[in-house]
């Protein structure tokens, strides 16, 4: 396996980062405009280059209107300006109607039901609390969160950053259906449409759009993501598995079966903590990834897009708040990649990996990091 060297010193962003994905410096626009004004004649006779430069000027002062704290992919800008973030310099510039001014779908009514749901039942947990039903919400954020979110449905489904058997990979697969954030084959396509559209207008959650739809609004708007990404065509190497089919057309069932077996175990206390405070615990920390790690933290590599590394985040989502690691190296099992740096998703492939289980697990090379250094 390949050895990890130290990333390069964080570098901190409370702005936007650059526009452009790329890896070299690049001149400013008045860079270009110093250099095109020199080459008019001191002695006042203007040469063949003066429309050039009046040009450049126009073209520069309008990019500079248009694109001001805003990313795009395509390179087009969104042009609203609707306030920046609290405590951060990421600029709001679209305000879509999730909640009011549009019409929900079933799906959308259904998923808002139970999330709701959810927080509802948490209400009693002051209540309800138990030693026993406390262990038993603790036992299912490791099994659904490390195993089935971090390890499963990221790491290995949406980045085939490891191999597993197949009867484990099922497994931690069947672990992330309970999570209730969608079956795997959902889960990884809008998954997988982040990283292709990254921060911009057609990302499904970017804080471009608002913290809270990054966080949690867009999961309730179907209708939104098919508008920007269309259809999940990015997922065939799941869809072909009979295993993921049957999850697909029986996910409701699951979470409902566990459900009825916690509290046949435990009574009321075990639904509670067992279902509702550890779901709703397992959808913020996925969240907060998804918001928080797009607003707040430092930057080590040139990934072109927001994303952050947030140390807190990272403590309580297994590591995945190291996400300005993971988007410079997406394909990688390995989000901290500094010895300081807590990923406790990492050390679980790694003795996966010991034992025979988990194999070609893929980390950053020399080189790849090199190419995704900042220019000093």
């Amino acid at each position: 396996m390949a050895l990890i060297a130290a990333a390069p010193k964080a570098t901190f962003y409370p702005s936007s980062p650059s526009l452009y994905r790329i890896r070299r410096a690049r001149p400013s626009s008045n860079s270009t405009l110093v250099r095109a004004i020199s080459s008019v004649s001191l002695t006042g006779k203007v040469n063949s280059n003066a429309q050039f430069v009046s040009n450049l000027f126009i073209n520069w002062r309008n990019k500079n209107k248009r694109c001001s704290a805003s990313i795009s992919c395509s390179g087009a800008a969104f042009e609203e300006n609707y306030g920046k973030i609290l405590l951060s310099d990421v600029t709001v510039t679209r305000r879509p109607k999730v909640y009011l001014g549009r019409k929900w779908t079933s799906v959308d009514i259904a998923t808002g039901t139970v999330v709701l749901s959810m927080h509802v039942l948490c209400l009693f947990a002051p209540f309800t609390f138990n030693w026993p039903a406390f262990c038993v919400a603790l036992l299912l954020y490791v099994v659904t969160g490390l195993f089935g979110i971090t390890l499963s449905f990221h790491r290995n489904l949406a980045h085939r950053s490891f191999k597993l058997p197949k009867w484990l990979e099922y497994f931690f697969a069947y672990c992330g259906a309970q999570a209730m954030q969608g079956h795997p084959i959902d889960w990884v396509s809008t998954h997988r449409y982040h990283h292709q559209f990254c921060d911009s207008e057609r990302d499904p959650h970017s804080p471009l759009e608002g913290f809270w739809f990054s966080h949690m609004s867009w999961f309730f708007d179907t209708k939104s993501l098919t508008e920007k990404c269309g259809t999940p065509n990015n997922v065939s190497d799941l869809e072909k598995q009979p295993f993921y089919k049957f999850i697909e057309k029986t996910y409701a069932a699951h979470p409902v079966a566990l459900a009825g077996l916690l509290y046949a175990l435990g009574g009321f206390p075990f639904l509670v903590w067992g279902m509702g405070v550890r779901i709703v615990w397992v959808y913020h920390i996925t969240w907060l990834v998804n918001s928080a790690c797009h607003v707040w933290g430092s930057q080590s590599w040139n990934t072109g897009d927001l994303s952050r590394n947030n140390w807190w985040v990272a403590l309580l989502a297994f590591g995945e708040g190291w996400h300005n690691n993971h988007h410079a190296f997406e394909f990688s099992a390995r989000h901290g990649l500094e010895w300081w740096q807590l990923d406790v998703t990492w050390y679980t492939i790694k003795f996966l990996q010991a034992v025979g289980l988990a194999t070609d697990v893929k980390v950053p090379s020399e080189s790849q990091k090199q190419r995704m250094c900042f220019i000093e």
